[in-house]
Formats: C-alpha cells, structure tokens, sequence
C-alpha cells in the first residue's frame, strides 16, 4: 500500500489534492470554516472514495494549523467508512452499520484497522464500537475533532463518530501508544463528587480537588492550567495509566477533558524525558516494522502546545519523518483501542 499526504496553509483543496490518484481510502483534516465546502468538493473529486473527516489540524514534516490537510491510502488497501450518530445519547442504536462494513473489509487484527474521527462522548463512543472490534481482534485509533462536527462519504454529521475499517492487503498493521509521563512520588487518591456528564472532579481522598492540586504543585488557580502540561492526573487501567489533563478551575473542583468517575483511582504524573521516549517509540517500531508503507498518528493538542513551547515539534515532526511516509493530525483527545486518553500520541503502523 501507499500513503499520500497533501496539504494547503491557505484551506485551498485543490493544492491539497495534487498529486492524488486512485485513493482506496481518504482522510480529512479540515478548518471551521471551510469544513462542510471541503467534505462536498472532495466527494465531487472521488466520489464513492471511502472517507471521513473531521476539524482539526494537520501534520507531516510541519504543521498546518487553519488550512486544510488531505491523507489518502492507495495501491492494496481494503477499506469501508461509516458513521454512528447519536454519540452523545445512544451510540449503539447504528452499531448494525459498523458491523455491515466489518463484514465487507474482512480481515482481522493482524492486517486491519479502525480509524474514527469522534465529535463527543468519546468513552461511551469506545465502548459501543469495541463491541463490533473484539470480535476480530481489530485495533483501534482516533481522536476527537473540533467544533462537534465529522464528516463520513462526503456527508456532514454533528453528534456522530466517523469510521473506517482499512485493510492491508500487502503486509500487517499494528498499533501504539506512547506516553512521556511517569507517576509522581506515591501520592493515590479516590475521586469523589465527580459530575460525569461535564467531567468534573470534586474532590480527592475527600478535599477539594483543587487545593488538593495547588498544594502538592504550589501552583496559583491560573498556574494550573499551564501546569497541565507537566502534571497531568492518571487512571491505573491495569497495566496501563490513562492520562487525565485538566481542562479548567470549576470552583474548588477540576474540570477534565476526561471523564472520572467516584471512586475511581487515581495518581499525580510528571512529565518524563520526552526526547528519550519518543526515540525509543520510533526505535521499536523500526524494529518492529523494517519495511513500513503508512505510518498514522495523533497528538494531543497538549503535546503540540508542550513540544512547540520547548521548540520540540518541528524535531518531533524531522524524527518522526525517519519512519517514511508518516502524517496525522492534533487531537483534542486521543483513542487507543477501546480506552479515551489525553496528551498521548497514538499511531498505527502499515506494512
């Protein structure tokens, strides 16, 4: 299979699409404004083509912040793409179609993927489409898009996830996660008087989730969401951690960009050596993948704002490149299988 990515700082499609032919499946990564014109003029320029879409901004070897990015697989490439709306409510009332398109890819999780572009409820989204998922043990990669809005086969759709189901005829996928945090000293709290519907965080091992925050870190309120970045909360998730990054001060409670539930587990991280880790990701996919057709990723919109603060990302962007033909886009969440987490990146990897 191949992989093209064009792009256009200046949202014009055209020059995105140059160079395009014969695509199996498409993915894009458009601005506010010109979303809905783009989704129609691409299903005019392929129409029939497999794809989805969201709001977000892009990325290869630089990043394209307000115009319009274009990634498309062609050459051996299986795909279907799809939509589940409702998110927000009932998910699982349009499961019949995701299930309809698994069946037509084939496959199975040594050579198929999904890739979804959610606008909301992306836990509950997780779940719903693990469901259809596990039973050919396909992995699962994704993020959440900007202004509540996707795009599936040349339709706009608000309160929805997008899909697709790719399938590499010529080699396997696989698919990672890499966090850049470690746990911070001993410190384990038991989440309580959380709000679930807006990801609020009331209070940890009983005191108000902010002063509990403010004096471990000796932060201001207005520090914190800065602070973020460096120390971040997570969920033990078995052998995993599922990253939790603060959204706002609600009162003398934490707003999330996760959800967290009362009860739940959870520890205070830090931010690692981040260079090291990023090297070591793309050291052990080389091993891993010594012949690499596609190479898609997410990054957190906090990764983004972290490694461009530290004049990281174009380095980021220059080693990450080392892989071939790598490109993605900057998430405001990140999906990884059936779990939703924050300032990590997530990618899958063709043969």
């Amino acid at each position: 299979m191949k992989q093209f990515y064009g792009m256009s700082q200046r949202g014009n499609l055209d020059e995105a699409l140059s160079g395009l032919r014969n695509p199996e499946f498409i993915m894009l990564l458009s601005n506010n404004n010109q979303f809905e014109a783009h989704v129609k003029a691409l299903e005019q320029r392929f129409p029939g083509v497999p794809s989805i879409g969201c709001i977000g901004m892009c990325y290869q070897l630089g990043v394209v912040e307000n115009g319009v990015g274009v990634i498309a697989f062609s050459d051996g490439v299986t795909a279907a793409a799809g939509v589940l709306e409702e998110v927000s409510t009932m998910p699982v009332k349009y499961i019949q179609r995701m299930e309809r398109d698994m069946q037509a890819v084939g496959g199975s999780g040594g050579d198929t993927v999904c890739i979804d572009f959610c606008a909301g409820n992306d836990a509950c989204v997780l779940t719903t489409i693990h469901t259809v998922l596990r039973k050919r043990g396909v992995s699962l990669v994704g993020g959440t898009g900007g202004e509540g809005r996707v795009s599936a086969n040349g339709r706009v759709y608000a309160d929805a996830v997008a899909y697709g189901l790719v399938r590499n005829r010529g080699g396997r996928v696989k698919t990672y996660k890499e966090n850049i945090y470690h746990q911070m000293g001993d410190y384990r709290f038991i989440a309580s008087d959380t709000d679930r519907a807006n990801y609020i965080l009331g209070a940890l091992n009983g005191k108000p989730a902010k002063q509990v925050y403010k004096s471990i870190l000796h932060v201001t309120d207005e520090e914190i969401l800065t602070r973020t970045f460096q120390n971040p909360f997570g969920k033990i998730n078995g052998d995993d951690t599922c990253i939790i990054s603060i959204k706002e001060v609600h009162g003398n409670a934490l707003a999330c960009f996760r959800q967290v539930n009362d009860s739940d587990v959870l520890i205070l991280l830090e931010l690692g050596d981040y260079q090291a880790i990023t090297r070591n990701t793309i050291q052990q996919i080389q091993r891993e993948f010594p012949r690499r057709s596609a190479v898609f990723s997410v990054n957190c919109l906090f990764r983004y704002k972290l490694f461009s603060e530290r004049n990281y990302m174009q380095t980021y962007l220059r080693e990450m490149g080392a892989l071939g033909c790598h490109a993605g886009f900057v998430g405001y969440g990140e999906h990884y299988n059936n779990r939703f987490v924050n300032q990590s990146m997530t990618c899958a990897v063709f043969e």
